[in-house]
């Protein structure tokens, strides 16, 4: 490999790899503010370890690739051949684990949907109405995608909220346009004027079922292009490892 191939490879790996630990960040801040906000709903669901085990995953993958991106930057920019091994491994386990997680999730894709019901359900039945941030999010989710509760509508019915309210309450956010009456909010709850709730009848779940099978290319599109940036990050550390001592030495660095 020339000595011009050399630097444009070791600069782009640092920009790769810079890239990395900026996503990494991200990654961990998220998983962060996830545990740590008071309006979050790992509030509401403080009793849920499935969901408190995510957050720790997500900023467990965080903290891994920040220091994965920075090991890779300091073994681009200083040439250490040890660590652009080490960063070599790391990316190929990263995409090992890529490919047992969705193995995982394919063949149990129903046990997640059953585990992912009821926490969601956990989170209707504490929707008090006062647009936190777990509810703009749920209203978010009801709104766009023109659906209501998990499953059905009937999801609601054990809301706290509405069991112990005199008057006929919805969730705002399942309001179907089409049937609605006046005026109409997007978030908290409204009043019905017959027991006949003016909601969408279709669950988010199938909601979302739909938009993934929709846009199931896009997704696999951005699943194989994270995968060929991992094996071209792959590709480059290794040739820029193996090429260090004949290039600039016969000494190898370490």
């Amino acid at each position: 490999m020339g000595k011009g191939c050399m630097t444009a490879t070791k600069y782009f790996l640092f920009l790769f790899n810079l890239i990395f630990f900026l996503f990494g960040g991200v990654i961990m801040g998220f998983g962060l503010w996830l545990l740590l906000d008071n309006q979050s709903f790992v509030v509401v669901l403080s009793n849920s370890t499935t969901v408190k085990v995510a957050c720790y995953i997500l900023i467990g993958v965080g903290t891994f690739s920040m220091l994965m991106g920075f090991f890779g930057c300091l073994g681009a920019i200083y040439e250490v051949r040890c660590l652009l091994g080490l960063y070599f491994t790391c990316l190929l386990l990263i995409l090992i684990g890529q490919i047992t997680a969705g193995a995982i999730i394919y063949f149990h894709k129903y046990q997640i949907n059953q585990e992912m019901a009821k926490v969601v359900t956990k989170v209707f039945d504490n929707y008090p109405g006062n647009n936190s941030t777990t509810e703009q999010t749920w209203d978010f989710i009801q709104r766009n995608m023109k659906c209501c509760g998990w499953n059905s509508r009937e999801d609601w019915n054990w809301n706290m909220v509405i069991a112990n309210s005199s008057q006929l309450l919805f969730p705002c956010s399942c309001q179907n346009i089409s049937l609605a009456i006046g005026n109409f909010s997007d978030s908290g709850f409204c009043e019905a004027q017959t027991p006949d709730w003016p909601v969408y009848d279709i669950g988010c779940a199938f909601s979302i079922e739909n938009w993934l099978l929709t846009n199931i290319w896009v997704i696999l599109g951005i699943c194989l292009a994270v995968a060929f940036i991992e094996l071209l990050g792959m590709v480059l550390s290794m040739c820029l490892c193996r090429n260090i001592h004949t290039e600039y030495s016969k000494v190898p660095k370490y």
